[in-house]
């Protein structure tokens, strides 16, 4: 379980108010949490304190009873999944789903494997040996949420992932995604309501930097 106890982002001098204002929250270990709210509301800054990517001015975080606010990013095993997927334009789909796999050192064998199994489960199977840059930007998206989840992250973090996308579109992989986060803890940063309520177990309101309920 993530719990959030009283978390602050201080501001910068170009803000009056915090960005982040005594958040606290707890997300069960299977279960898919929605940030919803107008943009600018703190919603991306909340993800990367999480993920120990922005400093705290105030508060902790836990996960499963362990303080992990002065963990370092890479030692929390969460993962991040930006809008935009950030995908590496060098190496194939099957490369850059696992990349997070050649981290921990797993065998050549065992990434195969796993890289098979998120091919299939994301609907790209197949496509393996193929540059990412012959994709669109839907399978382009959906290779970003394959390496997201290769590494088995124990709290999965999704930073508006389908907000590029066209709305059929949309509208089918926020469908896809409630199969793929089943057995994952996940919070889901959207400011499409529509889209939360087909995501999500749970939808949590931002503004101005608190939680709105």
């Amino acid at each position: 379980m993530l719990e959030l106890q009283g978390v602050t982002v201080a501001a910068s001098q170009k803000r009056a108010a915090n960005i982040l204002q005594d958040i606290s929250l707890r997300v069960g270990s299977i279960e898919t949490v929605a940030l919803l709210g107008p943009s600018g509301c703190g919603k991306s800054t909340l993800l990367r304190a999480i993920a120990g990517l922005q400093p705290l001015a105030a508060g902790r975080i836990f996960w499963d009873g362990e303080d992990i606010t002065a963990v370092k990013p890479h030692r929390r095993g969460f993962g991040l999944l930006f809008q935009d997927g950030q995908l590496f334009n060098h190496k194939n789909v099957a490369e850059n789903i696992g990349y997070g796999l050649r981290l921990q050192k797993r065998s050549r064998g065992e990434v195969a494997e796993r890289v098979e199994q998120l091919l299939d489960l994301v609907g790209l199977a197949g496509y393996g040996k193929r540059s990412v840059l012959q994709l669109s930007g839907g399978q382009q998206q959906r290779v970003a949420l394959a390496r997201a989840l290769a590494p088995a992250p124990k709290l999965l973090l999704l930073d508006e992932p389908l907000s590029a996308l066209d709305a059929d579109l949309r509208t089918r992989l926020a469908q896809e995604l409630t199969v793929m986060l089943e057995n994952t803890a996940a919070i889901f940063v959207t400011h499409d309501e529509t889209e939360a309520s087909a995501v999500a177990d749970r939808i949590i309101r931002m503004r101005d930097g608190r939680l709105a309920g």
